[in-house]
């Protein structure tokens, strides 16, 4: 699948690390549950992602908008929910 974004090293070490797929990141990006402006120019994907076994994670995709394409700058993953996510 071709997509129309960039992944910088950082993100891609990050992932692996992390234990999170480039489905998962492409999942978040296609379709976010929320865009939250981050640092600079920079914008945090996030959606709740089941990693299995009912263990669900926010995963934060912090996207540089400034860039053509855009770069993914850095992907993690958290349980602390209520920290990252904005009631509308």
């Amino acid at each position: 699948m071709a997509h129309d974004f960039h992944i910088s090293r950082h993100a891609k070490e990050e992932m692996a690390r992390r234990g999170i797929s480039l489905e998962k990141v492409e999942l978040v990006l296609q379709n976010p549950e929320q865009v939250i402006d981050a640092t600079n120019d920079n914008a945090a994907y996030q959606s709740l992602i089941d990693f299995g076994g009912g263990r669900y994670f926010l995963v934060r995709v912090i996207m540089d908008e400034s860039r053509v394409p855009p770069v993914v700058v850095t992907v993690y993953r958290t349980s602390k929910i209520e920290k990252y996510w904005r009631q509308s």
